[in-house]
């Protein structure tokens, strides 16, 4: 059986096949590109295990207290090799990526000191954490103050207003590499870089925290490397490889990370306790596939880009920028195309593919979220998922595929889904 016919065994009609396929085919050039900064990172992620001595004894369980844990203790001097931080905290104890910046932005700020967001709104989860929507426990609860500087219409950090934000009580900056439910562009490394710079000349105390989610290994630095005195993630997104089944990590300076500890944990314990549990194994073998996953997901995003792009949607970024994450935002203007596109992702997934997702309201948001995510591990945004709130713009955010392949498959799936729904004309496709 040759490769159209199992795409047509799969559901993939000639028509959405043969006009896929043209497009994969013109992107090899770009995909042999990513490929080496795969390879790079790959290096670089085993010179750090190498650099650190993982051994056998790294990989076993701890329990209870989690005293003298060698995995979990090695597996953070890895984290901070490879990143190029003074120190990190790498948990299963961190719950999400949500939880992993609550506690570093928790362990950091206190009574009076003043949050600054320099680079527009954060993610909608961290409203509550905040305290933009009000919430029980929230920093706004303990005193401390929020200000926000909105991006300029054509994407770019709006400079002067934030020398003007800047005052005596700004304690942190937090900058959000990623859109998240935003059409706006995602941030490189190099512009992240050139804002900390411009904050830290300003004033050179202020801690910069980078949420890394969705960034990690897409390109050959990470924000730590650029003057960042946190960076922060998941581990079931870019970090995890696909294998780590929870955790988050935060590094950063030591005096950060530690602050971060004692909010994790209690004061007076703070990276001393905490087992692995079981989990080293995948956290270690995650983090080293993790380069090639965040490959094959950027691969995917790509494709994504370019066949909707060719079909007239809007897409950012678009078909030919550089990529600076694994997210791919596609506007569809109407919910019934945000809903068709998740169902085609969700029924592309190894697990629950007969499932026929549907809007919800899900918790930490402000209007119902439909999610694809039919994975290994629930929630897991760097296997094959799709995501988005059902409100104008009516945006989907397309990520993940821990194999090339598995991302393109589920990119053909979704077009699918769309034609047959309506909202795309076969003739489109020739």
């Amino acid at each position: 059986m040759n490769l159209e016919k199992q795409y047509e065994k799969m559901g993939i009609s000639p028509e959405v096949y043969s006009f896929c396929e043209n497009i994969w085919e013109s992107l090899k050039a770009r995909f042999d590109k990513i490929d080496e900064t795969a390879e790079y990172n790959q290096l670089k992620v085993l010179q750090g295990m190498r650099d650190c001595h993982v051994s056998e004894a790294c990989l076993y369980p701890s329990s209870g207290y989690g005293y003298n844990d060698i995995g979990r203790d090695t597996l953070e001097a890895v984290y901070a090799r490879v990143f190029g931080t003074e120190d990190a905290l790498v948990r299963p104890l961190i719950a999400c990526g949500t939880h992993a910046l609550s506690i570093a932005l928790s362990g950091n700020l206190r009574p009076g000191d003043e949050l600054l967001c320099p680079a527009g709104k954060p993610y909608d989860t961290l409203e509550e954490v905040i305290g933009i929507r009000p919430s029980v426990g929230s920093l706004a609860e303990y005193g401390v103050t929020y200000r926000q500087v909105d991006l300029l219409p054509d994407g770019d950090f709006d400079y002067e207003n934030i020398k003007k934000a800047i005052n005596e009580k700004t304690k942190l900056a937090a900058i959000q590499r990623s859109k998240g439910y935003q059409t706006r562009p995602s941030f490189s490394v190099e512009s992240i870089g050139r804002l900390i710079a411009f904050i830290k000349e300003i004033k050179p105390d202020i801690i910069v925290m980078v949420d890394n989610c969705y960034g990690e290994f897409t390109e050959r630095t990470e924000p730590s490397e650029v003057g960042a005195d946190m960076i922060v993630g998941s581990l079931i997104k870019n970090p995890g490889g696909g294998l780590a089944p929870i955790g988050g990590y935060i590094a950063g300076t030591k005096e950060c990370v530690e602050r971060a500890a004692v909010r994790l944990t209690t004061p007076g314990l703070g990276k001393e306790v905490g087992a692995s549990i079981g989990v080293n194994k995948d956290f270690f073998q995650g983090f080293f596939l993790a380069p090639v996953v965040s490959a094959a997901a950027l691969k995917g995003a790509i494709f994504a880009a370019n066949i909707y792009e060719r079909l007239g949607f809007d897409v950012i970024p678009d078909g030919t920028e550089e990529r600076h994450d694994i997210i791919q935002a596609v506007t569809f203007g109407k919910p019934e195309g945000v809903i068709a596109f998740c169902q085609g992702i969700q029924n592309a997934a190894p697990v629950d593919s007969f499932v026929s997702c549907e809007p919800w309201d899900m918790p930490g948001y402000d209007s119902k979220v439909i999610m694809a995510a039919g994975a290994f591990v629930q929630g897991s945004s760097i296997e094959l998922s799709a995501d988005g709130p059902i409100k104008e713009p009516y945006a989907v955010y397309f990520q993940g595929g821990i194999t090339t392949w598995h991302a393109k498959f589920g990119i053909m799936n979704s077009l699918q889904k769309i034609v047959e729904a309506g909202l795309v004309a076969k003739e489109s496709l020739k």
